[in-house]
């Protein structure tokens, strides 16, 4: 038995796809249609708690993030304030997009043998798979800074020295552990990447 015996002849009308277009646009109109009822409703007061479609004013309003999103990446600090990173190149190694460059120095200490004199990510080569973060001995890099926002109007712009991965901060309030938390809207914070005078721990 052929396999296309099975499926029915399409008629004329199916041939022109004219039915499944009209089928589109009935659920499209029907949602237009009823989340607009409920917007006007909700905005005369009469029923509140109908919101209709819900839209996020983006930037001013954003979602909060799930505890497993990576973004941006930071390099975490020690109690003096320098990184905890020691260039054991494992991140380097280990990164599957090569977009990692590590160039190691030595310190005069003798409990940490050695630190990164260079420290660069390459976002326009990153695919944030988070290897880097998982291979650390150190826990010396994150990528729990919340930041999303990466568009650069040139390529430079998208590297990230030392000093710029130093300067991230953490930021736990855009993130929840609870499923019925991960719909709610909450104001944007304003920041800025020189924000190191917050803590990094």
């Amino acid at each position: 038995m052929n396999v296309h015996d099975k499926y029915k002849p399409l008629t004329f009308w199916e041939r022109t796809y004219l039915p499944r277009i009209w089928d589109g646009l009935k659920i499209t109109a029907k949602h237009f249609f009823r989340n607009l009822w409920h917007f006007t409703l909700a905005s005369l007061g009469v029923k509140r708690e109908w919101k209709g479609a819900v839209t996020f004013q983006y930037p001013d309003v954003r979602r909060l993030f799930h505890p497993r999103l990576r973004t941006m990446h930071r390099l975490t600090k020690r109690e003096d304030g320098t990184p905890r990173c020691v260039a054991c190149m494992m991140c380097e190694t280990v990164c599957p997009a090569k977009c990692i460059y590590i160039v190691a120095g030595q310190r005069p200490e003798k409990e940490i043998e050695k630190v990164p004199v260079v420290f660069d990510i390459d976002l326009g080569m990153c695919v944030f798979c988070g290897y880097c973060v998982e291979a650390c001995p150190e826990d010396a890099i994150r990528m729990d800074t919340g930041i999303i926002e990466m568009a650069s109007y040139s390529r430079q712009d998208l590297i990230l020295n030392k000093e710029r991965l130093l300067s991230h901060v953490p930021h736990p309030e855009y993130y929840t552990a609870r499923k019925d938390l991960e719909a709610v809207a909450k104001p944007a914070v304003l920041r800025t990447e020189s924000e190191a005078s917050i803590s990094a721990h």
